[in-house]
């Protein structure tokens, strides 16, 4: 529903601190306030999951001029970098050089400006990589894409999740459900953006997993206050097992987490100053593409032939003794192939982020948020074209998605022909 200056009153609350403000909103009186009434939305591209990569794919997708719609099950856009609290994204560089721009990389660095803070020099290749990893201020984030996405003509809808997904004959009709809200969107195009591939789970096409997975992590801060966009890693507490398939293994993986957290807490005698609202995830199931991009793939810099974007991280997978990162071999630059995105023997959907088609030595670089932001944009680049075409991503020319995606400022891969 949307909200006329008139409809809107801001009136000072005698009860309130002073000076503050108090903003009263009228009840809604349409139809959806029937919370047994089916909501619908017909829309040219979905998204769900609206973290790292899902954020950027929903304003490519509008940018390019189709009709959008984000679906995510929290309450704020940005995923690891702001509920999770990974709020210092890489790598954007490799070598001297930026390898990773585009839409990402707009709202990073208008955060960083925003706040106030500075920007590593990517001309200089660093000792370790952790140094060119930018410290953003996650809660300006948030908004910032929020208003990115409003500006775009991203339509929102936070607290929901897709139940089931079902063939038509334009594309797809996913049933969402939140708390008192039930919504069936039609679309032409779906990109799963969840994490571990739980719209491409519902439509029973295959995904890839080990019965080991890597650890998630607790984020908080013992002692002095959080120094947002200025301080790197806080500290951080290992969660083993964790799991982001379901509502019942995050629920669990949370729970593990405080609960070793307030032993921490009890055993230090330091005051607790900052804490992350959940766990952030490492990995869970990662889809199989059209192509699989092998550890060997990753570490040689192979340019793939359908290259959309770049993509730059050691080899970084973290275990129960902890993590020994294995930077690449230097001039090494990893790409991501359409293939990866596009999950095997589908039509009319895509993934972008951490569950690209990929070996788990491989995705253990390739999770990363920049990465992730990369391929975002350009599943949301192929989707919008696939709409506006009516035809299936994999079929979209790849001189039509670079093109898109170099309009909107991001680094396309330099392929051989």
């Amino acid at each position: 529903m949307k909200f006329t200056a008139a409809s809107v009153v801001l009136a000072a609350s005698s009860t309130a601190t002073a000076g503050a403000e108090t903003l009263l909103l009228p009840r809604p009186r349409d139809s959806r306030e029937n919370q047994d009434e089916m909501i619908s939305d017909s829309v040219d591209v979905l998204v769900v999951g609206g973290g790292t990569a899902g954020t950027i794919a929903a304003i490519q997708s509008a940018r390019a001029g189709a009709k959008t719609l984000i679906v995510e099950r929290g309450s704020q856009l940005g995923g690891t970098m702001t509920t999770g609290g990974v709020a210092f994204p890489g790598l954007f560089d490799a070598w001297g050089k930026q390898v990773i721009a585009g839409i990402g990389w707009e709202l990073v660095k208008e955060s960083v400006a925003l706040d106030g803070g500075t920007l590593p020099d990517f001309s200089k290749v660093p000792q370790s990589h952790s140094m060119n990893q930018v410290k953003v201020n996650q809660f300006l984030y948030t908004i910032l894409a929020e208003e990115k996405c409003e500006q775009a003509g991203v339509q929102h809808a936070y607290y929901e999740f897709p139940q089931a997904i079902t063939r038509t004959a334009a594309g797809w009709q996913v049933d969402c459900a939140g708390f008192g809200t039930r919504r069936r969107v039609l679309c032409k195009q779906v990109i799963d953006c969840t994490g571990g591939a739980e719209v491409v789970g519902l439509l029973n096409l295959p995904r890839l997993r080990e019965e080991e997975t890597q650890p998630g992590s607790l984020l908080f801060c013992l002692g002095s206050a959080y120094q947002v966009g200025r301080a790197g890693v806080i500290d951080k507490l290992y969660v083993h097992g964790a799991d982001s398939t379901n509502s019942r293994t995050v629920t669990a993986a949370n729970l593990k987490g405080r609960k070793d957290l307030l032993a921490k807490v009890r055993s230090s005698k330091k005051r607790l100053m900052h804490l992350q609202p959940e766990a952030s995830f490492r990995e869970s199931y990662r889809i199989q593409g059209e192509t699989l991009i092998t550890v060997d793939d990753y570490t040689s810099g192979r340019v793939f032939e359908d290259a959309v974007c770049y993509a730059f991280y050691p080899v970084d997978l973290h275990t129960k003794s902890g993590v020994k990162p294995k930077p690449l071999a230097r001039g090494k630059v990893p790409t991501v192939p359409l293939g990866a995105l596009v999950p095997k023997g589908s039509s009319n959907i895509l993934v972008a982020g951490r569950c690209v088609s990929s070996d788990r030595l491989a995705n253990s670089g390739l999770r990363v948020q920049a990465s992730c932001m990369a391929m975002g944009q350009a599943a949301g680049a192929t989707a919008a074209l696939a709409a506006q075409q009516n035809t299936t991503p994999i079929k979209v020319a790849l001189k039509d998605i670079r093109d898109m995606l170099d309009k909107h400022g991001a680094i396309v891969p330099v392929v051989s022909t």
